[in-house]
């Protein structure tokens, strides 16, 4: 289904508004080098980020990722084919561990996913050890496309559910992707003052710079975050 074409069932926010609000393939994958590296430069212990972003992730593919701690993630392969993306929410009334679900993927998520993304579906890191896609959304958008699509999902009445299925909340800084709500987000979870001003120069794929690494995390520097760099494709000055 278009997201175009999508309606909102009982007033929730679902993936059918949260794809409407997603940037075209390149804006996405600029912003999400800019959120891994800001999430690097302020957490080096890597289990402590949210945001990562593997440039290698294949030979042709690569891959932009968020973990909460908490079993909420996505994950989204850019390729040569387009973007594929896939949301998991473990508290969603969707989960697959849910008592609606009965153990499986919620019908519709997966069911219209395109040929050419198809080996995603069988893709080991985005299934459990009984081979359930752990999904409770999934989005796709190919090269040519000029919005992003997903399934058409028929989700279970559940009154004043304002996220039934996660996206809003999980993929929040890919629809909101001004500075200021990075620098909320990152003040409350960080538990300090973030510098805005750094943020819209990273978030911008601007080269980093001593003083604009020091103005974010001074405990870290441009040799301890060189790995880092390279892992994200972040531009080098």
């Amino acid at each position: 289904m278009s997201a175009a074409g999508a309606v909102r069932s009982h007033g929730d926010v679902t993936v059918y508004d949260v794809a409407r609000a997603l940037p075209g393939i390149e804006e996405l994958r600029d912003h999400s080098r800019g959120l891994a590296m800001l999430d690097a430069i302020l957490s080096p212990a890597w289990e402590g980020r949210y945001y990562s972003f593997d440039a290698h992730w294949s030979e042709d593919e690569q891959l932009a990722s968020m973990r909460d701690g908490s079993g909420g993630e996505y994950t989204i392969v850019l390729s040569p084919a387009g973007a594929y993306a896939r949301v998991f929410d473990h508290e969603s009334p969707l989960s697959p561990y849910g008592p609606l679900a009965d153990g499986k993927t919620w019908p519709g998520v997966l069911d219209a996913v395109p040929e050419v993304f198809s080996e995603y579906l069988a893709e080991p890191a985005f299934m459990d050890e009984d081979d359930v896609h752990v999904t409770t959304a999934c989005l796709w958008r190919e090269t040519a496309d000029t919005a992003w699509h997903t399934g058409e999902v028929a989700y279970p009445d559940l009154g004043d559910h304002p996220d039934p299925d996660g996206s809003a909340t999980l993929l929040r800084l890919l629809t909101d992707r001004t500075a200021e709500a990075y620098a909320e987000w990152a003040s409350d979870y960080y538990e300090r003052t973030v510098d805005i001003g750094a943020v819209r120069h990273v978030l911008a794929l601007r080269p980093l710079t001593a003083e604009v690494v020091a103005s974010l995390n001074p405990e870290t520097d441009l040799t301890e975050l060189a790995e880092d760099i390279a892992e994200t494709g972040y531009p080098a000055a």
